[in-house]
């Protein structure tokens, strides 16, 4: 599957290329310790974002996976 920006379409696959390794050899092994992905990852994540404000993809009321300032705030 192709990523939502053409640019990002050789990063998503490295990506998933990356995760489905780790998963394959190193997770479902036991061994969850370490992010080898996770460089690609945000560089990957970066490509989407710029490619949503390109495209002006409208993503209000969207939450994303991943770190937010709020996410302690909000789950008390």
């Amino acid at each position: 599957m192709n990523s939502v920006g053409e640019a990002c379409t050789e990063l998503k696959r490295e990506y998933d290329q990356c995760f489905n390794r780790w998963f394959a050899e190193k997770f479902l092994k036991g061994e969850s310790d370490g992010d080898p992905c996770g460089q690609l990852f945000k560089r990957y994540q970066l490509c989407v974002q710029k490619a949503i404000k390109e495209k002006d993809i409208p993503i209000e009321g969207l939450e994303f996976m991943g770190p937010s300032k709020g996410k302690a705030e909000n789950s008390s």
